[in-house]
């Protein structure tokens, strides 16, 4: 245990903002590899991604939770907030933002900015974040590296909100090879150089501010995050605003209208050393702590000394754009792979995660809760883990939220850009046209075509997955909220109808056969189905029953050796999460289960369906 806590001058917090896959996690590997944090013979020297350190984020080659890290660099300690670059998880950006001073802008040299680089720029100049610009993977082919410095002052520009923002240090860098320049080198030197990220971290120290509070104030700190530990309980993260934090101490937590929502006292105080956290006996103001003695989950709260009880602004979050309901799962293969499966059970679970993930609502529904989050894969995520966890749950069709201002109905409109090969341009554009969104910008250069669009999020529901499938898994969407617009009910946009099972049982091969015939299906032989569930695509627009549990009859007429052995099945249509939750329609439901993902509809039997269809006419 430290005997005494580290000067405030000496405190540098600096966030890491980015459009996802611009290189912010490979950049901090080289931070932490460098800065001598890890024995020569310490696993994370050959890792990458060493932050990214949950099942999901590795999976996806995203970063999902904001993290943070501290290093050493000449005497001086600079906090690392790494922040995730997907959209989905803005809520995120927005509550680690806080803690920081200033930021480093990670931007591809070939990409250039993109929608959340815009997103995340806006609200660091919101907070008065002083930026360092950092344009990355400079060694690419096609890297255009002063074309995006240029389109980077022009963003500047747009979102500035004061003059002194305009003025900001820019390096460039190949984070994978932990090097960062402070001028554009040839690509001579560029390969040639021993150049570590050094120049960057000097530059962090000299031009990041100095946290702000004053030590000998009325203790005072917003609590950003929480975690816990199974020994210590739960730890209150945050970075102290005033006063020196020490075990012992007397707080209070209060919302923004000063009401104290709990009382108690630090039981021990820790702060960041490497990746870990480290007990101090004290620290002082600007640094990031982890309290513990306080059982709290109001993340956006002040905890403050009992005699000041002042609370810090609110923390702004951007509002939920989709809803998605889930139920326990009503299937009859209920309780066949979930090890929690009733109400109660997911019940805690979701408050669980309203605690500790303040980007998510979550609120009770009818027979079930309401999720609503910023997009597909921010709810996809959630629902991934909760199966991984041992939850069985259903699932109905995601919905846009809608927001009413002066008695009128709004809804969300996004931008949107795409990123493909020139060869699927026009099929590209087609589909857009198609979902009715308005083309804002065709810019083709190195045989890549960027379609810069304008659409409605109702219809950017199951985009990304048609551009994927469409390109063979080289199209890139992004997209952010632009605006609301006033509200329009239009039609739903086309989709096939289904194959569904009428009948309960194993699928056979046989019955398989002559089924595909008729569309795409989703499973195979030798599966288990239900009556209801849906086992594949239809070529048409309405929906089917068939039985693919029929076997060949039996008689005693000889059959031709060719007529048996004739059954070829094509390969199935594989589902998956992100694909099933856009195909839904408002009469079927998804059964998820720690093994299995299972398409259904919500009346079982045809005839309850029919009885359903007529009681709504």
């Amino acid at each position: 245990m430290e005997n005494q806590p580290i000067d405030t001058q000496k405190i540098r917090n600096v966030a890491i903002i980015a459009h996802v896959d611009h290189g912010k996690t490979t950049l901090v590997d080289a931070f932490l590899k460098q800065s001598h944090l890890f024995r020569d013979s310490q696993a994370e020297m050959k890792q990458e991604q060493i932050m990214d350190s949950g099942d999901l984020e590795r999976e996806k080659g995203i970063t999902i939770k904001a993290k943070n890290a501290s290093i050493i660099h000449n005497g001086y300690k600079i906090n690392i907030i790494d922040t995730p670059g997907h959209s989905d998880f803005g809520g995120e950006v927005e509550r680690t933002l806080n803690m920081a001073d200033g930021c480093l802008l990670l931007v591809d040299a070939q990409e250039g900015p993109m929608p959340q680089t815009k997103f995340v720029l806006k609200k660091a100049f919101q907070l008065n974040l002083h930026p360092i610009v950092v344009i990355n993977k400079i060694d690419k082919q096609f890297a255009q590296t002063e074309k995006v410095l240029d389109k980077i002052n022009d963003l500047f520009l747009e979102l500035a909100t004061d003059e002194s923002q305009l003025d900001f240090p820019v390096f460039y860098a190949v984070a994978r090879e932990g090097k960062v320049f402070a001028t554009l080198p040839s690509k001579e030197e560029m390969q040639n150089s021993k150049e570590d990220a050094s120049v960057l971290l000097d530059k962090i120290i000299e031009y990041i501010p100095v946290p702000s509070g004053v030590k000998e104030s009325p203790f005072r700190m917003q609590i950003t995050s929480i975690d816990y530990d199974n020994h210590l309980g739960r730890y209150l993260i945050g970075r102290i605003d005033r006063g020196l934090a020490k075990p012992g101490l007397n707080l209070s937590l209060i919302d923004e209208d000063k009401k104290v929502l709990a009382s108690g006292k630090i039981k021990s105080v820790h702060i960041r050393n490497g990746l870990n956290f480290e007990e101090v006996q004290a620290a002082n103001p600007g640094e990031i702590v982890a309290l513990t003695g306080i059982d709290s989950t109001a993340i956006g709260m002040t905890l403050c000394d009992p005699s000041a009880l002042e609370p810090m602004p609110h923390m702004e979050i951007s509002i939920p754009s989709v809803k998605i309901k889930l139920e326990p799962n009503t299937s009859p293969f209920l309780g066949r792979d979930g090890k929690f499966v009733n109400y109660k059970q997911i019940k805690q679970r979701l408050e669980k995660e309203a605690d500790n993930n303040i980007s998510l609502k979550i609120e009770p529904a009818d027979g079930g809760y309401y999720i609503s989050g910023r997009g597909e894969l921010q709810l996809a995520i959630l629902i991934e883990t909760m199966r991984r966890e041992g939850y069985e749950f259903q699932l109905r069709k995601p919905e846009v939220i809608l927001k009413e201002v002066d008695g009128q109905k709004l809804q969300p409109s996004e931008e949107v850009i795409v990123d493909a090969p020139e060869e699927y341009q026009s099929s590209i554009m087609k589909i857009l046209l198609e979902r009715k969104a308005n083309i804002l910008n065709v810019e083709n250069s190195n045989k890549n075509v960027r379609i810069t669009a304008e659409m409605l999020t109702s219809n950017l529901f199951g985009l990304r997955n048609e551009l994927v499938s469409l390109s063979k898994n080289q199209a890139v969407l992004n997209s952010f909220i632009k605006e609301y617009v006033p509200f329009k009910k239009a039609e739903e946009l086309y989709r096939n109808g289904v194959l569904v099972s009428m009948a309960t049982g194993t699928t056979m091969g046989y019955s398989l056969n002559t089924i595909q015939e008729r569309g795409e299906l989703f499973i195979g032989p030798s599966e288990e189905v239900y009556e209801g569930m849906i086992i594949g695509i239809n070529k048409f627009i309405e929906d089917m029953d068939v039985n693919p549990t029929k076997g060949r009859q039996k008689s005693g007429v000889r059959v031709k050796h060719d007529e048996i052995t004739q059954t070829v099945l094509r390969p199935v249509k594989k589902l998956t999460l992100e694909f099933a939750l856009v195909f839904l329609a408002k009469d079927e439901l998804l059964e998820v289960t720690p093994k299995s993902l299972r398409l259904r509809k919500e009346f079982l039997s045809k005839l309850d369906r029919v009885r359903h269809d007529r009681a709504k006419k």
